[in-house]
């Protein structure tokens, strides 16, 4: 299971940033899972698939 330090980043500003996706479909604080081909939510079952570079 990821730590929790691993899913934020903090700027110089003090700004608070998320460094993994958020699924669009679940509550706030939930990651989608990235994979070679795609994000994917664990919890829902949501997937977007990424583009391939032609």
């Amino acid at each position: 299971m990821p730590k929790t330090h691993e899913m934020y980043k903090v700027d110089k500003s003090g700004s608070i940033n998320r460094t993994k996706k958020s699924c669009p479909r679940c509550e706030k604080g939930t990651f989608m899972a990235e994979h070679f081909d795609r994000f994917a939510c664990g919890r829902c079952g949501y997937t977007e698939f990424k583009r391939r570079a032609k």
